[in-house]
């Protein structure tokens, strides 16, 4: 698991707990969109307050499976610009058809790291339940359409779908704008660094892969085969840092 990923989910599941112990925890960081302007800090505290065990359950694995892969793309800052960016969002857009309700859950955020997660790998195949395929693309697409029935009434009640749809705009949006920006989001493709040294090269190419999550391990072959591929140059600083913290664990490092 990646280092915000892990902290984020961390942080949910501290504060769950603790809402569990003391209920007015919740009713002082919860969103309620018309109250926005007096009590403006709601629109960040919401995403980490959660109804019950299922709501924060499928937030979490939602983030757990989707948000390790995003975050060695994008990088800590750009990852965690998309959750917060998402979650916001998906609070404001609550403002102008739900101003009245009151609103907790990270999906929003959670949401908006999906379409990152769709934005990259559109292709990917996504194990529904763990049995029935559905390429990234098109999860997102029925996930949109879902919350739209929903936002109208057709769908089940009790949701935040406008923050659901929020999250997919919010999230759509800071995508659009740092690709517009190289700087932003296609620095990873573009630095150039110095090649390794045999001694790390060495080290990177020995990482045990049976010790590693399966995100992890799929990004460690993609890195090592595009090594075999372009030559040890090739490693971008990030790929670089992935490869270090991997090879040291056994080491003590």
């Amino acid at each position: 698991m990646t280092p915000w990923v892990f902290r984020l989910i961390s942080v949910n599941i501290v504060v769950f707990i603790l809402s569990l112990a003391s209920p007015a925890l919740v009713d002082h960081f919860l969103f309620v969109p018309v109250l926005l302007l007096a009590r403006p800090w709601t629109i960040v505290t919401y995403m980490f307050l959660h109804a019950n065990i299922s709501h924060i359950f499928f937030n979490m694995l939602a983030l757990f499976f989707f948000g390790p892969r995003l975050e060695l793309v994008l990088g800590e800052r750009r990852f965690l610009l998309l959750y917060f960016i998402s979650g916001i969002s998906g609070g404001i857009l609550s403002c102008f058809f739900l101003p009245e309700t009151p609103i907790i859950g990270a999906s929003g955020a959670v949401y908006g790291v999906m379409l990152g997660f769709a934005y990259f790998w559109p292709t990917e195949p996504i194990y529904i339940w763990g049995i029935l395929p559905v390429q990234a693309r098109w999860l997102i697409l029925g996930m949109t359409l879902i919350s739209l029935f929903g936002g109208i009434g057709l769908g089940e009640s009790g949701i935040a779908h406008y923050a659901h749809l929020g999250g997919f705009l919010g999230g759509y949006l800071y995508l659009l704008l740092a690709r517009a920006r190289p700087a932003d989001l296609a620095a990873p493709r573009r630095e150039k660094p110095a090649a390794p040294s045999n001694e790390e090269l060495t080290r990177w190419m020995s990482i045990d892969r049976t010790s590693l999550h399966a995100v992890n391990r799929e990004e460690l072959d993609r890195i090592q085969a595009k090594i075999g591929k372009e030559g040890p140059a090739s490693v971008t600083p990030r790929e670089r840092e992935f490869l270090e913290r991997f090879s040291r664990i056994g080491t003590g490092e």
